[in-house]
């Protein structure tokens, strides 16, 4: 039976970093992949700050299992050097925080144009920055995001075959509000995941619900992995309230068939969704 390894994207509780760590704390999970830290992007910290931000993972006994930059989402059209030179910065930012793996997109989009006119482009960019990372003892972990290029099943396999050093990061809700199928996508991917995003959603509105009640087929898709010999970490992103920073994070309006009093109840209620399946399969 594989083994699962608990992450979240604790910013999702609360923007106050120590709140973030007492909620993991509280559901007994290890691992923390880092977005927001007291109201600021990860990318912002100094060094000083990042210095206080290990102090307090060690003193929780927490560890990072990535950073979840932004990296990769501008335009295509933007201009890249600006971006490079960023991601420079975020590199060095996660081998700061004692983690390998730096969470990252494949540029949105010109909207109602064909993404195949960019996918030269698209390449250049992306090996420029997984050569750097991996140069770096850090690994670039790509995300399904909607409206970037490697947003659909038959783009996320050209650009991974184009750029082979990028790892995949497969996202459920994210297929369905690209109107993919999880299910078609993980039996054509599983064998690349580096790790999942836990979040979940309707095909036909894009809502996003707790894991397991959706159209992501995640109980099914789990317990496939948990039928391997494999050890896959599971990375709890679950859009269930609107909190602080979110409308930043995306383009599109979200829309919810459940609301939550605070985000630290939509929090815990992702963590019990998830936790719940996997006693089903366990």
């Amino acid at each position: 039976m594989a083994k699962f390894i608990l992450s979240a994207f604790a910013d999702e509780a609360s923007p106050v970093f120590t709140e973030q760590l007492e909620a993991l704390k509280r559901h007994n999970i290890p691992l923390l992949e880092i977005r927001g830290v007291d109201g600021k992007n990860v990318m912002e910290l100094s060094d000083e700050e990042l210095a206080v931000v290990r102090e307090k993972m060690d003193a929780y006994g927490i560890s990072l299992s990535a950073v979840g930059s932004p990296m990769g989402k501008i335009s295509i059209t933007d201009d890249f050097e600006p971006h490079f030179e960023k991601f420079k910065r975020a590199v060095e930012i996660t081998k700061k925080l004692g983690t390998e793996r730096i969470r990252m997109f494949s540029f949105f989009m010109p909207k109602d144009e064909d993404p195949e006119i960019y996918f030269d482009e698209v390449v250049r960019r992306t090996q420029a920055m997984a050569e750097y990372a991996e140069a770096n003892g850090v690994h670039c972990c790509h995300e399904n995001e909607k409206g970037i290029y490697g947003d659909t099943l038959a783009r996320v396999q050209k650009l991974h075959a184009a750029v082979p050093a990028l790892r995949l990061v497969f996202d459920p809700a994210n297929y369905i509000q690209c109107g993919d199928l999880p299910r078609e996508n993980f039996a054509a991917l599983s064998s690349m995941i580096d790790y999942m995003h836990i979040k979940d959603a309707f095909l036909a509105d894009g809502a996003v619900v707790p894991a397991g009640e959706g159209d992501g087929d995640i109980p099914t898709l789990l317990k496939a992995l948990a039928e391997t010999d494999n050890t896959y970490m599971l990375t709890l992103e679950p859009h269930l309230a609107v909190f602080s920073g979110l409308q930043n994070l995306q383009d599109e309006e979200l829309t919810h068939k459940y609301t939550y009093e605070s985000n630290e109840k939509a929090f815990d209620a992702a963590v019990n969704a998830l936790k719940a399946i996997l006693e089903k399969i366990a």
